[in-house]
């Protein structure tokens, strides 16, 4: 994973661009040290819920809040993580962060990539300082030639090197099955059966599947629609995914059930924490061990993405061959194989272009239905 971002791994994460807040908390520190620089950027990205009196200036404030709130939190921590390490960087070398010269920025990209980080990491990093210098009201260094440059000479020497960026594999229905052989049907497995199956029917992201609550989930005759409230493709409107009724142990609607009713839960999020309480420090003999306890906070993305890693490898993969968006890849994969119509998995991927699709599509035997077969 290449950055911090929460679809890190989704090719639609192109590095999102922020609009600047149109008045600082504060005013810029411009020239200040680096620490400062800091803590202001921190506070200008910052996007708690507003609180409006009536008055002009929390109205001000709120549309400044608002205008932060367009994106995503987890871009907006990324960005705060990026501009630490660049007002870190320029205190080492004795150096004003805000404003910055094209030159220092290409200084710092080529140091940052001597740390081994990836070109898409440093890529974000030319965001953050973009950013930052635009919310500053700065000329922004970063569309200075000998950046842009330093950045295309950076992703020439990885791909030398091979270091392109690695697709976790598509779990495709034929690898779902070997993921769910091993699977208990304990609480836990229940729910990481359920998490499994209707990230791969809904085609959904590790950050749609934590989002979930019973509320979004309407029952028909046929299965269930599942509301997104709000979803990458879709960041201001609601989008409806079908969850059908499936004859096989890969239905989602069966599967999602059996958690429901093993969890006992009807409301509020749906796929959420399990642990076991602490063990008390006399045992009583014959006394039954403790049960699971199921918590009331749904689980983070992030949780998605280890149940998918840690379940591939009870079932004999490697540790990071299979990842949080390896479902959303096998739905699609899975509906290729099958020889669906490509605007049938766009709209099943909620994607807004084909060439967006293709990146999700895993191919297998590239010899298999050659165009030039039968010719050559």
């Amino acid at each position: 994973m290449h950055s911090q971002i929460d679809a890190s791994d989704d090719p639609q994460d192109a590095v999102p661009e922020l609009l600047p807040p149109s008045r600082a908390l504060v005013p810029a520190p411009v020239g200040a040290a680096p620490e400062q620089v800091r803590a202001w950027f921190d506070a200008a990205v910052e996007a708690s819920e507003p609180i409006i009196d009536g008055t002009l200036a929390s109205e001000r404030e709120a549309a400044d809040t608002y205008r932060r709130m367009a994106k995503a939190e987890n871009t907006r921590r990324a960005y705060r993580a990026a501009v630490r390490a660049w007002c870190a960087w320029c205190a080492r070398h004795d150096l004003p962060p805000l404003p910055a010269s094209g030159q220092d920025v290409a200084a710092f990209l080529a140091g940052e990539r001597g740390r081994k980080l990836s070109p898409e990491t440093l890529k974000l990093r030319r965001a953050a300082i973009r950013y930052l210098h635009r919310a500053a009201g700065c000329p922004v260094p970063t569309d200075d030639v000998c950046v842009s440059e330093t950045l295309a000479g950076i992703r020439r020497e990885a791909a030398k090197k091979g270091q392109t960026p690695r697709k976790k594999v598509a779990a495709t229905a034929t690898i779902l099955l070997r993921l769910l052989a091993p699977i208990a049907s304990d609480v836990r497995g229940l729910r990481d059966r359920a998490i499994l199956l209707v990230g791969f029917a809904g085609a959904l992201r590790r950050s749609e599947l934590a989002a979930i609550r019973f509320e979004h989930l309407e029952k028909t005759d046929r299965g269930i629609r599942l509301t997104l409230p709000q979803s990458k493709g879709e960041q201001t409107d609601a989008v409806t995914v079908p969850l059908p009724y499936g004859d096989t142990e890969l239905c989602p609607v069966h599967a999602l059930e059996a958690w429901q009713q093993a969890a006992g839960l009807t409301e509020g999020p749906v796929f959420r924490r399990i642990w076991l309480p602490p063990r008390p420090k006399t045992v009583v003999t014959g006394e039954p061990p403790a049960l699971p306890r199921i918590g009331t906070q749904a689980i983070s993305p992030q949780t998605v993405a280890q149940i998918v890693q840690a379940r591939a490898m009870a079932a004999g993969f490697g540790r990071s061959d299979l990842g949080g968006h390896s479902l959303k890849r096998g739905a699609l994969t899975t509906g290729m194989d099958h020889g669906v119509h490509p605007a049938k998995l766009k709209r099943l991927g909620r994607h807004k272009s084909f060439d967006v699709l293709g990146e999700y599509l895993e191919f297998g035997d590239l010899f298999d239905g050659h165009p030039l077969s039968g010719v050559l």
